[in-house]
C-alpha cells in the first residue's frame, strides 16, 4: 500500500534545514518534501500557494509560522489533509503589541540590519542551553541569511495580517500530533494544551529539554513523534 507523502512547512526565516534529521530518518518510508514560505505577503496567500504545488493528500506537518500556515490549509482545503500535525505554534491572530512591534523589525532588516536583529532579539530566545545550542544557532543565522530581508517582510506582514484558527481546529478530524519544547518561551505550553483541547483526535506531546525548534534540538524523539503519529 501507497504511504500518504509528507509535507513539512518550516518556521519563519527558516528553510528545509530545519526538518533535516526528519527528513533524513523518515524518508526511508515516506515521500518527504518541505515547502518554502516565501511566495505571498498574507498567511491565505502562503498556504494557496502551498496547496496549489502539493500532492492531491497528503500528510501535514507544521512549525511556528508553518503551523500557522497548516492551519490555514486546513481551513481552506480540509479534504487534502489526512493526518495533521501542529509544532510550536499559535493558533491565535497576533496580538497588537506584536503587530506594533513587528514596525521597527521590519525597519531593521530593510536597513541592513537583519544579521544583528535574528542574533539579538529573535534566535538566542528560541532555545534552550545546552552543548549542541551554538551550532543550531548558526544554523537559524544561516538559515535567515539566505532567506534575506524581502522574505523577512513578507513573512512579518504574513504574521500580522493572520486570522485567528480557533474554530478551524475544532473541525479537524484527522490523526493529530500537538507537539512543542517543554521550554518554548515563544509558543508556549499552555498554547499547545488549548490546542489539544480544541482538536478531539489530537494527541500532545511536551518535549524535555528542547525550546521553540525541538527538530533540532531534541531530534531523535522529535522523529519517533512524527513516526508514530504518521504510522496510525
Amino acid at each position: 500500500m501507497t504511504k500518504t507523502p509528507l509535507l513539512l512547512l518550516p518556521g519563519m526565516m527558516c528553510d528545509a534545514r530545519l526538518f533535516a534529521p526528519q527528513v533524513a530518518m523518515l524518508s526511508a518510508s515516506w515521500a518527504v518534501m518541505v515547502c518554502p514560505l516565501t511566495n505571498g505577503d498574507s498567511i491565505d496567500k502562503i498556504a494557496t500557494h502551498v496547496l496549489q504545488h502539493a500532492p492531491p493528500s497528503f500528510a501535514l506537518c507544521g512549525l511556528s509560522m508553518g503551523g500557522i500556515v497548516a492551519m490555514e490549509m486546513m481551513r481552506q482545503a480540509p479534504q487534502r489533509v489526512e493526518k495533521l500535525a501542529l509544532l510550536d505554534t499559535n493558533p491565535l491572530a497576533e496580538h497588537p503589541d506584536r503587530i506594533a512591534a513587528r514596525e521597527p523589525q521590519i525597519q531593521a532588516a530593510l536597513n541592513g540590519g537583519l544579521r544583528a536583529l535574528m542574533r539579538d532579539e529573535m534566535k538566542p530566545h528560541y532555545l534552550v542551553d545546552g552543548p549542541n545550542r551554538p551550532r543550531i544557532l548558526d544554523l537559524c543565522m544561516d538559515m535567515a541569511e539566505s532567506l534575506g530581508p524581502e522574505v523577512f517582510v513578507s513573512q512579518s506582514r504574513a504574521l500580522q495580517s493572520r486570522r485567528d484558527q480557533r474554530d478551524t481546529l475544532t473541525t479537524v478530524s484527522v490523526p493529530s500530533l500537538i507537539m512543542c519544547g517543554e521550554s518554548d518561551a515563544l509558543c508556549p505550553v499552555e498554547r499547545h494544551e488549548l490546542m489539544h483541547r480544541l482538536v478531539p483526535v489530537s494527541k500532545l506531546l511536551v518535549v524535555p529539554d528542547a525550546g521553540h525548534l525541538p527538530t533540532l534540538e531534541q531530534p531523535e524523539v522529535t522523529t519517533q513523534a512524527l513516526r508514530h503519529w504518521l504510522s496510525v
